[in-house]
């Protein structure tokens, strides 16, 4: 009997990979995907969440090639796992839903379903295939309910061997840090075969962000947001950036209110690589600088020099478009946890105007418009010098002092007031769209603010609701 043993026992990371036989060829792979998140200099991205609950229906062919691939070229794979669909696919990594079919071998510490299976999140059951043969279905469905305990599911994300080594393990090691941190997915293990690596996650159940988006009341968004802060207090406790929050990275099951960050491949420790920046200097300091600079001296410019032989300006601008914060577009050089906050703002400003995407853009050009035609020119130049640049602009739509977010929001939902709770969310709102990232509010300050905070009596309420009967 096999005996029992813990998969991610409290000891340093490591990745566990197979030895190859002498006489086994080592395949390359064409990977040409792209991932919901950009590179660590430039990436944008616009794709799937990680894992979808349409992963049980049919396979399309071209898939299923995939996976057979998959499974031929990683050893010992097929003896672990059994892959079922591919469920996200992007720049640096493939994610697949998988069958633990050594669920039981493992003391699985890592599984919320364990303890409780009712008050946590559940895996979803398997739909079942249609096929030619009328009692297939019906012996195949005979035969899983005879099999006893239910089958448990992973997500298996293949990391691209295209990947930077350094940046695999740095995700593997961020997720590895944040293990048993609420609302945050777990690292379960990993694997390396050659220059092939794939990180096991828990599978969760999650409802599409399009599917309730629009439907949802500001009770709801509450809930959902105290979930998602929940996760960035944990993770900016570690002084960890995740500098990709957005709906498909924040895996959120509406049916038992339940949220999961998961997605850490742009994440980095906060101060990786940083510079000094005007914005981390008192206000006297920067007052001084600006008044000095060429741009205060001389005005705004009409044009660009030909040859500039200013040295360029290097930051990390990784993230998604529409949800970059401005310090990001602005290049500082110290970027710290607060760009997550204004990431999950565009988050609630999408619940709260029933709009989505709600910023656009293409580029950082035009995610910098989009932002100074809600908060005006004067702002926008005010966020500028505070990171040592200059913001200028000639569109003339674009007014000097913006607007409200109250107005934003009435004119996106197209009606003329808002109700209690809809102000308090603009509230929390305005709060998390501070454009200087010192005077933004932090996630355990977010989950002190009246829009998210729970009394002792709306607990205990809660926790009723949750416990099984």
């Amino acid at each position: 009997m096999a005996a029992v043993r813990p998969r991610n026992a409290r000891i340093p990371f490591e990745i566990h990979h197979d030895e190859l036989d002498a006489d086994e060829v080592i395949n390359e792979e064409d990977h040409g995907s792209d991932e919901s998140r950009g590179e660590t200099q430039d990436g944008d991205g616009d794709g799937d969440s990680e894992c979808s609950d349409e992963s049980d229906a049919h396979v399309d062919p071209s898939v299923q090639e995939d996976m057979d691939k998959f499974q031929n070229t990683f050893k010992g794979i097929k003896e672990r796992f059994r892959l079922i669909n591919r469920i996200g696919e992007g720049t640096f990594s493939t994610v697949y839903k998988a069958e633990d079919l050594l669920y039981d071998h493992f003391e699985n510490d890592w599984d919320p379903d364990k303890e409780n299976p009712n008050l946590n999140w559940c895996s979803p059951p398997v739909k079942r295939r249609k096929t030619n043969h009328p009692y297939e279905d019906e012996d195949d469905h005979r035969q899983r309910r005879q099999e006893g305990p239910p089958k448990k599911y992973v997500a298996i994300k293949k990391i691209y061997a295209t990947s930077s080594p350094m940046r695999i393990l740095n995700e593997l090691e961020l997720l590895h840090d944040l293990q048993n941190c609420n609302s945050v997915c777990p690292l379960i293990t990993a694997f390396r075969n050659t220059d092939q690596v794939i990180a096991i996650l828990p599978y969760f159940r999650h409802t599409d962000f399009r599917d309730y988006f629009r439907e949802f009341t500001t009770s709801q968004v509450r809930v959902y947001f105290r979930s998602l802060f929940t996760a960035l207090e944990a993770v900016h406790e570690r002084r960890i950036i995740h500098r990709d929050i957005k709906p498909t990275n924040f895996l959120y099951d509406s049916a038992k209110e339940r949220g999961v960050l998961v997605d850490f491949g742009l994440a980095e420790k906060e101060g990786t690589e940083c510079k000094p920046c005007l914005c981390q200097k008192d206000s006297e300091r920067r007052r001084a600088r600006i008044s000095n600079s060429v741009a205060a001296t001389m005005g705004p410019s009409n044009g660009y020099p030909k040859n500039d032989s200013r040295p360029s300006r290097r930051a990390n601008r990784a993230g998604t478009r529409g949800f970059r914060a401005p310090e990001v577009l602005f290049k500082c050089t110290n970027q710290t946890t607060k760009l997550d906050i204004w990431s999950a703002g565009v988050i609630l400003l999408t619940f709260l105007s029933r709009r989505f995407p709600f910023f656009n853009s293409a580029d950082d050009v035009e995610a910098m418009i989009e932002i100074a035609t809600i908060f005006g020119v004067q702002r926008m130049k005010s966020c500028a010098y505070l990171h040592g640049t200059v913001f200028e602009t000639n569109i003339p739509t674009i007014g000097k002092t913006g607007f409200t977010l109250e107005k934003i929001i009435m004119w996106s939902k197209a009606v003329n007031s808002l109700s209690g709770e809809e102000k308090l969310a603009v509230a929390f709102l305005e709060r998390c769209f501070e454009l200087d990232p010192n005077k933004r509010i932090s996630a355990k300050e977010a989950l002190e603010h009246d829009f998210l905070r729970v009394d002792d009596e709306e607990e205990d309420e809660m926790e009723i609701i949750n416990t099984p009967e």
